[in-house]
């Protein structure tokens, strides 16, 4: 059993952190790492006393998990995120409630929520980038479903050490596929920022996993004993999964005196994470609108987040690089400043003439200006107004008053489309003018 519990459960944790370190802001990354941890300590509780109930409880709660990130990748509109998310939150605390409640093969009961959430996103496949990615998640889905079979309904397949593996093991593909769907997204590349990741977690499996597997045989068998091999494997495999947030980290304790250095070692994090994610620049002027639309929407929302900016595909926008030309510093960091240059003057460009107002037709420069742009949340009972203009109290006050927030976001939507058109624009005359100069 160690053989394969270790290297499993070394993958999880590391595979976990790694999703986490990618972007912890997003909640299809956060459901995915809470389904890798929970299968980790499913094996665990599996080594120490197999076939226990607690045991049997944390290797089905990753099933939902999985749907928690589902649901998170469905592309809905505002007006039906929300009730899909509470309907989704009420159901997996029920099934929840069953999955500790049923003995035996009743606990399969959890694979409910997910099924449920497979349909919906078979529903708008044409949706969903990448387009394979609902055939890839319920085939995974009906391989994890089998192995949790093999482990809770009374049947001779072969044990439960290789059902164990091979759950872990789809898990695993899942938080794949889940981090695919994130780069896809976000116009970001995966495979090199995984690599190094990977190589980082492979190397804790050679000079820790190994010893603390021949550890475990020899302790025969001791709880106490394979519980603390465990954690030392758990904290080796984050390590390698957030390596460059580990990094941060001591930054502000060993260099917490010193601020000017620190934030000087942050803007190197930020580019040298950048750049491992960055598409190839040659790839912007082949996308299509749909895509672009879907960039430019993203970027509006992580307007204030320079980290996620500089790894957006629109820094490669020719007027970002006509702006940055001859400055000497063409790094993603300082890309990213230009390109959220570029969208405050988009959505500025949005402000119709004359005094503030909240006219219909103010709506799309109200919301992109002072809720993506300034950064404001209206609803929030923790939003200051200290500081702001009197426009920006003035927009507050309307929002909480006469918006509601689905219409809100809904609107945030529309507004982006505006500006991705504008940029759209001018991304598709600079192809004119660059194939009519390079005719071949």
């Amino acid at each position: 059993m160690p053989a394969l519990a270790v290297p499993v459960f070394a993958l999880c944790w590391w595979l976990a952190g790694y999703l986490l370190g990618r972007d912890p802001g997003r909640p299809a990354l956060r459901w995915a790492a809470g389904a890798l941890t929970s299968y980790a300590v499913g094996l665990v509780a599996w080594t120490v006393a197999p076939g226990g109930r607690t045991a049997e409880i944390l290797i089905c709660l990753p099933a939902l998990a999985w749907a928690g990130s589902v649901v998170a990748l469905l592309p809905l509109s505002p007006a039906e995120r929300r009730p899909v998310d509470i309907g989704a939150l009420a159901l997996g605390v029920t099934f929840q409630v069953l999955v500790i409640a049923l003995p035996g093969a009743g606990k399969l009961v959890g694979l409910t929520p997910l099924a449920g959430v497979l349909i919906l996103l078979w529903r708008v496949r044409a949706e969903v980038v990448p387009r394979s990615l609902p055939l890839a998640l319920s085939t995974i889905a009906g391989l994890y479903a089998a192995s949790l079979a093999v482990l809770l309904v009374p049947m001779d397949a072969g044990g439960p050490a290789l059902a164990l593996a091979a759950g872990g093991l789809d898990l695993l593909v899942f938080g794949y596929l889940i981090a695919v769907a994130h780069a896809v997204a976000g116009g970001e590349r995966l495979r090199p920022d995984l690599r190094r990741s990977l190589a980082a977690v492979v190397a804790v499996l050679i000079l820790i996993g190994l010893p603390v597997t021949f550890t475990m045989i020899a302790a025969d068998g001791d709880g106490t004993v394979l519980v603390l091999q465990f954690v030392v494997v758990a904290v080796a495999s984050v390590a390698a999964g957030l390596t460059g947030r580990l990094s941060r980290l001591l930054d502000r304790v060993a260099l917490g005196g010193d601020k000017r250095l620190r934030n000087d070692r942050a803007a190197l994090f930020v580019n040298a994470d950048a750049l491992l994610r960055r598409r190839e620049r040659r790839k912007l002027t082949e996308i299509g609108e749909p895509e672009f639309l879907r960039l430019t929407r993203r970027a509006l929302a992580d307007f204030n987040d320079l980290n996620r900016l500089s790894r957006s595909p629109l820094t490669d926008l020719p007027v970002v690089g006509r702006r940055i030309a001859g400055r000497g510093d063409d790094q993603p960091r300082a890309r990213a400043r230009e390109l959220r240059a570029v969208l405050r003057e988009a959505v500025s460009a949005l402000r119709p003439p004359g005094p503030f107002s909240t006219t219909d037709e103010w709506r799309y420069y109200n919301t992109l200006q002072f809720v993506a742009v300034l950064g404001l949340n209206p609803y929030s009972r923790r939003q200051r107004l200290d500081g702001l203009s009197r426009e920006a109290r003035m927009a507050v006050d309307w929002f909480r008053r006469t918006v509601p927030r689905d219409t809100m976001r809904q609107w945030q939507r529309e507004a982006a489309m505006v500006v991705a058109a504008q940029l759209w624009e001018a991304l598709s005359d600079y192809r004119s003018r660059h194939a009519m100069a390079n005719p071949s």
